[in-house]
């Protein structure tokens, strides 16, 4: 997700919102949860992506080798 996008999505929060929002995340989950909860956040984004590219490739070889298929 790129920063402009988080940036979008949060709309018209400003300064104090954001504050009590971390605040908030801190209070509920403990400084030492959030660095494991960011790893964990991380690596599902990477396997996504991954995940996505595959496909995208998948369907790409298809389109590919589908004008071959046609010619024999």
């Amino acid at each position: 997700m790129e920063l402009s996008a988080i940036f979008a999505f949060l709309g018209n929060l400003g300064g104090p919102e954001i504050f009590l929002i971390v605040l908030f995340v801190l209070i509920f989950f403990g400084a030492k949860k959030i660095p494991e909860l960011a790893r964990g956040l991380g690596k599902g984004i990477k396997e996504f992506k991954d995940a996505t590219r595959e496909v995208q490739n998948e369907i790409e070889d298809s389109v590919k080798d589908e004008p071959k298929k046609a010619i024999k």
